[in-house]
């Protein structure tokens, strides 16, 4: 895959309780040329690095179904904090209550698993626009 210019400057945070799946999305940003990646084992690692390093990251990749602190959950308090940073969840639930449940919550994205390395392109293009805005 190119990189995928004008990307490469943002700082992601993937949160995931699986690493093979953490190592996954890791892959496709490193193609597409973003090389601060951070990771968290689930929501609650997440809020604390967020809370100690808040400016060393520009959007959240996040996993819905994880243990001591689901995706939803993180999204909720992130959104209490910090409720301009932006949140892509990432699901195998494609149900609508799902998908309203996170809109609702205040995802600026979603998306299904499983997902190809364009669809998490296109997905970051459209946070990052809406970040330059």
């Amino acid at each position: 895959m190119a990189r995928a210019e004008g990307l490469e400057k943002l700082k992601v945070l993937i949160v995931d309780d699986q690493s093979d799946a953490r190592s996954m999305v890791r892959g496709m940003l490193a193609d597409l040329g973003i090389t601060q990646i951070f990771e968290a084992i689930d929501g609650k690692e997440a809020m604390s690095f967020t809370d100690a390093a808040i400016d060393m990251i520009d959007v959240v990749i996040c996993d819905w179904n994880m243990p001591r602190m689901t995706g939803i959950d993180l999204l909720r308090q992130m959104r209490s904090v910090m409720p301009d940073m932006p949140f892509l969840m990432l699901t195998g639930r494609g149900d609508m209550d799902s998908v309203t449940e996170a809109k609702a919550s205040g995802v600026t994205a979603y998306i299904r698993k499983p997902f190809s390395p364009a669809n998490l392109e296109i997905k970051l293009r459209v946070i990052k626009a809406k970040m330059e805005e």
